[in-house]
């Protein structure tokens, strides 16, 4: 392993010095970002002021004082131009799973009699499982799920979208294998159809650059806990593109999506901007991590993040030739980088035990079920150098087959 030209190539990063702003384990290597970010430490100050200041000294007086009330809009802003939207369209509340009932149950009702929701069979499962609850609750004369392949949506949009189509349910990239998804030209064809369609931005958000407004996107949705390092569970993200938001009828109405939050009026009246995506009273402490993590992205170029991404992960693809127990390891990920997020994953028998092993040896990766072992790269903190030590550990745990150790064959709940 040259790891010297590894520091040279970290040497020359423009994003090298982002790296200071987080807290990295000592002598870790975290390979999960796309699963959770790691704590930058204006976050680990925020929260601590937040809690011993704001909230301490300050109790109820800080919805005004420390403008709390505002978070979830003053956060959504600095969300929106990483996903490519102008302000007034996004704001931060709730999961991912709450945001997409809310945009799918209001898609639906903007469709006018249309019931059919398209997606991939192999979306993250509670975009499906969104999907399958509204059906319930609606009969599938309102609400149908069409679940379809990959490949076969790409190919042939056209046989699975049609007139009876109310939503096509879109996540860009693949939580599996990592394949991203070309938005741009499927949300044309499915509104050459009419029907709205809805981005999962999860894998995507914070990675790469994406382009909702340019996109012609209707709806989005994302999470701040991974490359957005806004914590374990953070607030979600949700989007609505300007020209829906006057008719919008979201069905969670809560008082703080009310024109009048504080009137306590006992009729809903919706607030007419993206404020209606509110439903509850926002989590505070969690918001705020959230946006003091959001502030690492500050003047950071997302096309640079993205060229990133790519390098780190050829490389990892690059060095993990180079040893004889490669081919055991059989890539899922797209071949073409531009096809693909900022993770690779692996199809290997013994994908979990050796994942497990990984972790021991401090390199952070993750397993995914059946057999996948998934390697995340976050650019703003990930160096060339942690691909070397990574991959390094990765062999020795591969020539000494240390994953076939009973410790490493026990599932764990999180996996």
């Amino acid at each position: 392993m040259d790891f010297a030209a590894l520091a040279e190539r970290d040497h020359a990063d423009p994003l090298a010095a982002k790296r200071n702003l987080f807290r990295i384990p000592t002598d870790t290597i975290y390979l999960d970002g796309n699963s959770l970010g790691l704590m930058t430490h204006a976050t680990a100050t925020r929260v601590q002021e937040v809690v011993q200041r704001q909230w301490a000294n300050d109790g109820i007086k800080s919805w005004n004082q420390h403008d709390w009330v505002n978070l979830p809009s003053l956060v959504g802003e600095k969300i929106a131009p990483i996903i490519g939207a102008a302000p007034g369209q996004v704001i931060c509340c709730d999961s991912i799973s709450v945001n997409l009932f809310k945009v799918l149950s209001a898609a639906i009702k903007l469709q006018d009699g249309r019931t059919q929701v398209v997606s991939t069979q192999d979306n993250f499962p509670t975009d499906l499982y969104m999907v399958q609850g509204l059906s319930q609750l609606l009969g599938e004369k309102h609400c149908a799920l069409t679940t379809v392949d990959e490949n076969a949506l790409l190919e042939q949009p056209s046989q699975f979208i049609n007139e009876h189509t109310a939503v096509v349910l879109l996540t860009e990239v693949n939580f599996r294998t990592g394949r991203r998804l070309p938005l741009q030209q499927l949300i044309a064809q499915a509104h050459a159809h009419g029907a709205l369609v809805i981005v999962d931005l999860a894998h995507s958000a914070g990675a790469m650059p994406v382009e909702l407004d340019a996109w012609q996107a209707d709806f989005a949705v994302g999470c701040t806990y991974k490359y957005l390092n806004g914590g374990p569970g953070a607030p979600s993200f949700v989007y609505v593109a300007k020209r829906h938001l006057q008719r919008l009828n979201q069905p969670l109405a809560g008082w703080f999506g009310h024109a009048q939050p504080f009137a306590f009026d006992p009729v809903y009246q919706p607030a007419d901007t993206i404020k209606q995506m509110l439903s509850g009273t926002p989590s505070i402490i969690a918001m705020s991590a959230v946006d003091a993590a959001l502030d690492a992205f500050t003047g950071v170029d997302l096309q640079q993040v993205r060229e990133k991404s790519i390098a780190l992960s050829e490389l990892f693809l690059e060095l993990l030739a180079s040893y004889d127990f490669a081919h055991a390891f059989e890539c899922i990920s797209p071949a073409d980088a531009q096809a693909r997020g900022s993770q690779l994953s692996f199809a290997h028998d013994d994908a979990y035990a050796i994942c497990q092993a990984l972790i021991e040896a401090n390199v952070i990766a993750d397993f995914r079920a059946p057999n996948y072992l998934r390697v995340g790269f976050t650019p703003l903190y990930t160096s060339y150098t942690d691909i070397g030590v990574a991959v390094e550990r990765l062999a020795a745990i591969m020539q000494e087959e240390s994953y076939r150790a009973p410790r490493f064959q026990q599932r764990h709940a999180v996996t």
